[in-house]
C-alpha cells in the first residue's frame, strides 16, 4: 500500500496525510483539520447539552464533511497509477519504484475509505436534519397554540 493511502485512511480528518506530504505550512492540511475539529465539538456538544442544542446540528455535519473529504483523499491516493505517485512525491527514485506499487491492502483501504466516508456523511446530515425538522414542527406547534 502507498505510504500515504494510511494516514489519509486513519488521521485524513485531520489531515496528516497532508501534513505527512506537504509539511505543517500546507493549507489544504488545516482545510481538513479545522471542519473536522468543528464537527467534533458538535459532538461533544450533544454529548454534554443534549440532542436538543441547535450549535450542535449546525456543527455536526462539518465531521461527516471532514470524514468525506480525507476518505476521498485516501481513495485518490490509493488508486493512483504507481509512475504518477512516483513522480509527484518521488522524483529522485525510478518511475517503477516499490512505494508507488498497490497490493490487496489498498483494495481494503479502497473499501474502507468508501464504507466509513458514507457512513459519516449519511449520519451527519440524517441527524441534523432531523433536529431540524423536529424543532420546526415543535414551533409550529408552540405558535398555533
Amino acid at each position: 500500500m502507498r505510504v500515504d493511502a494510511r494516514p489519509a485512511l486513519v488521521g485524513g480528518g485531520f489531515g496528516w496525510h497532508r501534513f505527512y506530504l506537504h509539511g505543517f505550512g500546507d493549507v489544504w492540511g488545516w482545510a481538513h483539520a479545522i471542519p473536522t475539529a468543528l464537527g467534533l465539538w458538535g459532538v461533544d456538544r450533544v454529548l454534554t447539552y443534549g440532542q436538543d442544542d441547535q450549535l450542535s446540528w449546525v456543527l455536526l455535519p462539518f465531521l461527516g464533511v471532514g470524514l468525506v473529504a480525507a476518505c476521498l483523499s485516501a481513495i485518490v491516493y490509493a488508486l493512483q497509477p504507481p509512475q504518477r505517485w512516483n513522480a509527484r512525491h518521488n522524483p529522485t527514485g525510478p518511475a517503477d519504484a516499490r512505494a508507488g506499487d498497490t497490493n490487496w491492502l489498498t483494495v481494503i483501504a479502497v473499501v474502507l475509505s468508501l464504507m466509513v466516508g458514507a457512513t459519516a456523511l449519511m449520519a451527519g446530515l440524517a441527524f441534523s436534519f432531523q433536529r431540524y425538522f423536529e424543532y420546526q414542527i415543535e414551533e409550529g406547534l408552540r405558535i398555533s397554540q
